[in-house]
């Protein structure tokens, strides 16, 4: 073990404050402006960006990020609150490339633009020993702390030689990596989860496909209405061809078969006779008509039902009695974030001063942040649990009644009227409050049991995908913690000292 070479931050770096938007100057789409709530652990929450015209954002150009920018938070919480700490370093990723930086933050570049000392800097900022030492420095109320630029820059970071920063960067990159195609596996199986669900229960389009088949399969004899029918299924621009083609051929069943699985007819031919009767069996459950409702056009035999008629349990959590060790987990609303949740956000109920029967997480429950402005109506499906957990008072557990829909139909239903429960808090300005009645009330069309069950049969395993792929991440999130400090003090040597790092750690 040797120590690094140490250099003061403000002789490595050049920097820029960000700017103090005017909420006049936001508006429903433009340039993105990134605010220090929208800050996660190491990057940027894009689900609740404002956004400026391009005029605002060309006379703001100083504060406009580049790719790998590192930026503090120079005002935030106490350590009581990790997921806004004061002093929080986050890593511009590409997509926000060219947005802009809003007040209350630094953006840190490494003098010459070199690409792998600034990712470097990033991981060195990204210590314990640079959290404590700017909340060691900070000042403020027992509410809100900030820190200054000079205690900031007056840091004295690792700056090891060129080629050891290479290979710390490269080593930390690959695990950085892992973690973020893990991210996009994951939401890339909840966005096909979700489409399935749409397809299924929201726009209804097995039984449109029947209907629209009907429709030209009664149409035979007349050759004039039959061709405008096939023409305006084509016009529409609903279907993708291979579904409107099996639609054409005027069989309703074999149209929803299409409808549901995507393929065309000479594909569903294709498969194997189980594959087929299960397709089959399918498309039986949707019927071939719409009635009204008062939610608009239905299929005919879905009775409406409320969630509240659905759930076992649809309430708020505890307010906890914190504990630094040996208490139970608790969930608030800062841990959930983009359909998933943050365990390592989470803090320690004492078990002895509040009671936490009929609180504790289930598998398949869906957590609603039920406070606040720009968290409220956030959804987390819980897809793993790595210890007994409990929910606070700011949040809301939902939880399937599953005699009646199943734990993926719930998730489903949730994210579908996740935009509704976001609108729906009440409240001041300042803070807002979404009441148990509002998540009770939610309408939806109630499908056949056994259209939910096979629905439950195709997404359960992409939500056991999901969890293992979340538990992976969290397993390589505390190895890149393990390894950073280890690096960055010359205790793990790199490869570049022809260390094989594949037998250390």
């Amino acid at each position: 073990m040797f120590d690094f070479p140490r250099a003061i931050l403000g002789e490595l770096i050049i920097h820029q404050k960000g700017f103090a938007f005017k909420s006049k100057d936001y508006q429903e789409a433009g340039i993105p402006v990134v605010r220090v709530s929208n800050f996660t652990d190491d990057s940027i929450d894009t689900s609740d960006l404002k956004f400026v015209s391009k005029e605002v954002a060309q006379e703001n150009q100083k504060v406009a990020l580049n790719t790998n920018d590192v930026i503090i938070a120079t005002v935030g919480s106490w350590p009581k609150n990790p997921a806004s700490i004061v002093g929080k370093s986050i890593c511009v990723p590409s997509e926000m490339n060219g947005a802009l930086m809003n007040q209350n933050s630094v953006i840190l570049r490494v003098k010459g633009a070199c690409e792998v000392d600034q990712k470097y800097l990033f991981i060195a900022l990204k210590t314990k020993l640079f959290s404590e030492y700017l909340v060691s420095t900070a000042q403020g109320s027992a509410n809100q702390a900030s820190v200054t630029l000079s205690d900031i820059f007056s840091y004295e970071v690792e700056w090891p030689e060129p080629a050891i920063r290479k290979s710390i960067v490269s080593m930390i990159d690959s695990v950085n990596q892992k973690i973020i195609l893990n991210r996009q596996t994951n939401q890339t199986l909840e966005q096909i989860a979700q489409t399935i669900f749409k397809s299924w229960f929201v726009d209804f389009e097995p039984t449109r496909a029947k209907i629209a088949a009907k429709q030209i399969g009664q149409a035979r004899h007349d050759s004039e209405r039959s061709t405008a029918l096939r023409g305006a299924l084509l016009a529409d621009g609903r279907w993708p061809e291979a579904v409107a083609a099996a639609i054409a051929e005027g069989d309703p069943e074999r149209a929803a078969m299409a409808a549901i699985s995507g393929k065309s007819l000479d594909e569903i031919d294709q498969l194997s006779p189980e594959q087929q009767e299960q397709l089959r069996t399918t498309a039986a459950l949707f019927p071939d008509a719409l009635v009204d409702s008062e939610l608009g056009e239905i299929p005919e035999g879905w009775a409406l039902s409320r969630l509240g008629d659905v759930t076992t349990e649809l309430r708020r959590g505890i307010s906890p009695k914190y504990t630094e060790a040996n208490g139970i987990q608790v969930i608030n609303q800062k841990c959930i974030r983009n359909h998933s949740i943050n365990f390592e956000l989470t803090r320690l109920n004492d078990p002895q001063k509040r009671k936490v029967v009929g609180r504790k997480v289930e598998l398949g429950d869906v957590l609603v942040n039920s406070t606040g402005v720009g968290t409220l109506g956030r959804l987390a499906p819980v897809r793993f649990l790595p210890e007994p957990t409990v929910f606070d008072s700011h949040v809301t557990v939902v939880r399937a009644d599953k005699s009646k829909i199943s734990k993926s139909f719930l998730c489903g239903l949730m994210l579908e009227k996740e935009t509704f429960i976001e609108t729906s808090g009440a409240g001041s300005t300042g803070q807002t409050e979404l009441r148990k009645q509002v998540l009770e009330d939610i309408k939806f069309a109630m499908p056949p049991i056994d259209l939910g069950i096979i629905f439950e049969g195709i997404v359960e395993p992409m939500n056991k995908k999901i969890a293992t792929l979340e538990v992976q991440q969290k397993s390589l999130s505390e190895t890149r913690n393990t390894l950073l400090p280890k690096l960055l003090s010359g205790e793990l040597t790199t490869s570049s000292d022809q260390t094989d790092l594949d037998h250390t750690a």
